[in-house]
């Protein structure tokens, strides 16, 4: 009998669904701009989607159970080809209990005994069934703990890519004459726009509706199932949830939605820089050049009220173009997707699954040994500098890397914990973003602080307390704290739950960070830190 090809499907586990990345509309919720059309708010998917789980688990506890019979019919039929081939029917033999005999529990697939078939079944017969039960590369379930180990090897994976990307971003749009001067603006943006076009893309993940739908999803999407327009609609909604229950069981999408996207952008820099514009003092990129030398830490003072305007210029800036990043990314998505290339299903369950594993973990342990032995130490591979104050590495991205991964996947584990005990207001989004803020401040504050002396090197804890703050804020902070699934949530509550949401998470960081960073700002003042920064 021919060996089958076994495909591994994923077990989901407990409390996926309350992820809000994938339990929210899609941003267009009327790609095909018909007249009518029905709105689905966030509540209602959160709802929708714990019903679309409970399928999903009955469907998959079925195909356990067809997946049992098919076993022991190949077992059986091992067993009488075993018996032809090393002569069982010889006189006698034939009257053993152990071949003959049906098993002690009926697994519903077998062959009824008969007085011609029991002993000793024909060559011809076994082929038949054989034929008649064969079916596509068998699906095999992975256990939840293979679920849960791929999808933290994306999200820490894809930590670091999201780290970098905003890090890297905020370099190249800190310039002269920049037109923004909140340089995180851009990463929260580009973010929204990836985060949309995840949430309305079909094409990345149509190869995880697994070979045995592949027929049908083509007649449907070819409108041959369906002779009425209303039923090809029905059928295109019931496709459409259809791939967003199957979007919440993909640790790859969940990698690239959670870790990637929500790494990228961060809402502790974003109420930094808020508080930075109430407190004139949102470091700007010179533009002009001066015949003296410029003071970083004097500022020309403006009255209360200008304070006022640049606070609402960088939240209006940044809710508005981060919730048009996600529109736009949805269009991009839909605009697209004949040309949207699909990831391969058995290179994504044969190959990535398993490789990202070792990347994760060992990229991470890369981090962890590069923070001990910079290369731009003294001595070190780059051969530049001859002593550990010239060295900026650690600081600027190494130390970022180390903690990344920490926020990132407390962020997930808050998100299944708390995001679906209120569904009008995203808890475990509102504890992540209120909690890195807080401590974003705290960081800011030692970072700046002199600790009895004044100088340079008692400021921070010294040269590595200074860059270990720096990795805290960028990593960890930025990690854990989210503008895109923040923005993704607040376009899909209802209208008074949304504002309700978005003026509470803004109030409330915005105030903690006036208590703690406050506190030193209006007292004795920033200190100038003992490294880059």
């Amino acid at each position: 009998m021919a060996s089958e090809e076994e495909v591994e499907d994923y077990t989901i586990p407990d409390g996926y669904e309350n992820l809000d990345e994938i339990a929210g509309p899609s941003p267009v919720e009327n790609p095909d701009e018909q007249r009518f059309y029905r709105h689905e708010s966030l509540e209602q998917s959160r709802s929708n989607s714990r019903e679309d789980q409970q399928r999903l688990q009955r469907h998959n506890s079925v195909e356990e159970r067809r997946f049992r019979r098919q076993d022991s019919l190949e077992d059986r039929q091992g067993s009488w080809a075993k018996k032809n081939a090393s002569g069982i029917d010889e006189e006698g033999d034939e009257n053993l209990t152990e071949f003959t005999a049906s098993p002690p529990v009926d697994s519903g697939n077998n062959i009824p005994p008969s007085a011609e078939d029991s002993t000793s079944p024909s060559v011809d017969k076994v082929e038949e069934e054989e034929n008649k039960h064969q079916r596509s590369p068998r699906r095999e379930r992975a256990s939840k703990l293979a679920t849960k180990l791929y999808t933290c090897s994306y999200l820490i994976f894809f930590s670091f890519l999201g780290t970098l990307a905003r890090l890297g971003l905020q370099a190249l749009t800190f310039y002269p004459g920049a037109p923004v001067q909140t340089s995180v603006l851009w990463a929260n943006f580009a973010g929204s726009l990836f985060m949309g076009f995840l949430s309305e893309d079909r094409k990345l993940f149509q190869e995880e509706w697994g070979p045995d739908d592949k027929e049908k999803r083509k007649d449907e999407e070819q409108g041959k199932m369906s002779e009425e327009k209303k039923e090809a609609e029905e059928d295109a909604e019931a496709a459409k949830k259809k791939h967003g229950a199957v979007k919440k069981t993909i640790p790859l999408y969940i990698g690239l939605a959670t870790g990637f996207c929500g790494s990228f952008t961060s809402f502790s820099s974003f109420i930094r820089d808020v508080f930075f514009a109430l407190s004139n003092s949102l470091t700007v990129p010179v533009s002009q050049t001066s015949s003296t030398p410029i003071n970083p830490s004097s500022v020309v003072s403006r009255s209360g009220g200008y304070d006022f305007m640049a606070l609402l210029a960088v939240i209006i800036l940044t809710l508005t173009l981060c919730l048009g990043g996600l529109q736009c990314g949805a269009h991009i998505a839909i605009a697209f997707e004949p040309i949207t290339p699909s990831i391969p299903f058995y290179f994504g369950r044969k190959f990535v699954d398993r490789i990202v594993v070792v990347l994760a973990f060992g990229s991470w342990l890369g981090a962890i040994f590069l923070s001990i032995w910079p290369p731009d130490r003294p001595g070190g591979s780059t051969g530049a500098h001859t002593s550990w104050l010239q060295e900026t590495w650690r600081g600027q991205v190494i130390y970022a890397l180390v903690f990344a991964p920490l926020g990132c996947l407390l962020r997930f584990y808050l998100s299944l914990w708390l995001n679906g005990r209120i569904a009008s207001f995203p808890l475990g989004t509102f504890t992540a973003n209120i909690f890195g803020t807080a401590m974003l401040g705290m960081f800011y504050v030692l970072q700046h602080a002199s600790l009895g002396g004044t100088s340079a090197g008692l400021i921070g804890g010294g040269m590595v307390g200074c860059q270990v703050m720096q990795g805290w804020m960028d990593g960890f902070c930025g990690c854990l704290t989210t503008v895109s699934t923040w923005v993704s949530e607040l376009k899909g509550l209802r209208r008074r739950h949304a504002y309700i949401y978005g003026a509470g998470s803004v109030l409330v960081a915005l105030g903690l960070l006036v208590i703690i960073m406050g506190s030193l700002k209006w007292s004795i003042g920033f200190s100038t830190p003992a490294c880059v920064t």
